[in-house]
């Protein structure tokens, strides 16, 4: 890589290659799925027709293929809500414009099946990275566009999920009202999953609440779609539904695509409906 930096408080490499994703504009196309486990890319580009990898820096690693004839890209994130600002900023600034997290979670009330998937609406923001750009009554919400394209991919291959909202936090233990060594949990985060659980708070995850906020600021698509690991009420726990997720998020990207192009050739204008024609006034 290129040792020579543009500036350092937007620190890129020549040729606007991004500084962690390492990046430039071009490199990917602009819909892309954000896994947290760079493992997780294999997986991904697994159900796709074809794949290449195209950089792999810390856990930013990405690759770009063809999903039923449509280009896609996939780009790693790791864990937790400060990596994901990272790389939301920078695959902002090489262009790409449609976001879906692809991640594991896990669920607060019973109903929910281990292996099942969460699509998220809105994001609950317990995290930190998501405060430095807007006060807490910022609200962390998934694009339409992207939440109906998930429903519409889950519902056409068959595969269940559930739609609701989500608490994103950047402690997967105590945050997530589970003891530190010692049987360490604070008197402030005793009760949280019951609380959450009243406020009808679907999931626990470390990303999501960032993703939506930095999307609405920035002006971008995202949206989140996750395998269910766990279950906090029946205390199961299995790594199920990981290539479910991806086959979702994946068929979703086709259809934003489908929905992106009818847009543009029909002229129907910046928002898409999905269920009904658009009607003259």
């Amino acid at each position: 890589m290129n040792s020579k930096k543009t500036r350092a408080d937007i620190p890129e490499w020549e040729g606007h290659v991004q500084y962690h994703i390492e990046l430039k504009p071009g490199d990917i196309p602009n819909y892309v799925l954000l896994p947290g486990d760079p493992a997780r890319v294999d997986l991904i580009t697994s159900v796709w027709d074809e794949s290449k990898e195209v950089q792999y820096y810390r856990q930013y690693r990405s690759a770009r293929g063809k999903y039923k004839g449509k280009d896609i890209a996939v780009v790693s994130t790791g864990i937790g809500c400060p990596a994901v600002e990272i790389a939301l900023v920078e695959l902002v600034r090489i262009g790409v414009h449609t976001f879906i997290r692809v991640g594991s979670t896990g669920a607060l009330v019973k109903e929910i099946n281990i292996g099942d998937l969460v699509i998220s609406s809105a994001a609950m923001r317990l995290d930190g990275a998501s405060r430095a750009y807007a006060p807490i009554e910022y609200p962390a919400v998934a694009n339409l566009d992207v939440t109906l394209a998930l429903i519409k991919a889950a519902e056409s291959l068959g595969i269940p999920y559930h739609v609701g909202i989500t608490a994103s936090t950047d402690s997967f233990y105590v945050g997530q009202e589970r003891p530190g060594p010692k049987n360490y949990l604070p008197n402030w985060q005793r009760g949280l999953v019951d609380t959450l659980r009243k406020m009808n708070v679907l999931n626990f995850e470390m990303e999501t609440a960032t993703l939506f906020t930095l999307s609405s600021i920035f002006g971008v698509r995202s949206g989140a779609v996750c395998a269910v690991f766990a279950n906090r009420e029946t205390n199961e726990f299995g790594k199920v539904g990981e290539r479910e997720a991806a086959l979702v998020a994946s068929e979703a990207v086709k259809i934003l695509q489908e929905w992106d192009e009818e847009r543009i050739d029909k002229n129907k204008g910046k928002y898409w409906f999905p269920f009904f024609e658009r009607k003259s006034i």
